[in-house]
């Protein structure tokens, strides 16, 4: 009975969530990646976490193209969405970009912005 009841709670409850190397947690697969919302967010914040989800949780390479679906800004207790595929992505990445380039970023250039001064999460 208590196995029953043990395995029945573990089913019931929500899949764990991705915890990024900045402490932001992710949500999601290839198709649909979500940081969770928290207080203070950044853009930058949400790209590293996206991008430490597709390198270290999704087993992708960190060549891979990421694309935020969220459109900046984002409202107060909205994550932001991001994709591996260019379907339905904003047109702008919410980060101070130079040069010509679309509004994507590899996996690995977003897994990068989790580095803060000297410090890397």
């Amino acid at each position: 009975m208590f196995r029953c009841l043990l395995l029945l709670s573990l089913l019931a409850s929500p899949a764990m969530a991705f915890q990024a190397r900045n402490g932001a947690e992710v949500t999601g697969t290839a198709t649909e990646i979500v940081v969770v919302a928290r207080p203070g967010l950044s853009s930058s914040e949400s790209w590293c976490a996206a991008g430490d989800f597709v390198i270290r949780e999704l087993g992708q390479p960190a060549t891979t193209p990421l694309y935020r679906v969220t459109p900046p800004p984002r409202r107060a207790g909205e994550g932001v969405s991001f994709s591996l595929s260019p379907e339905g992505a904003t047109d702008r990445t919410g980060l101070l970009l130079l040069g010509d380039r679309d509004a994507s970023l590899s996996a690995g250039h977003a897994q990068a912005l989790c580095r803060v001064g000297r410090w890397r999460f």
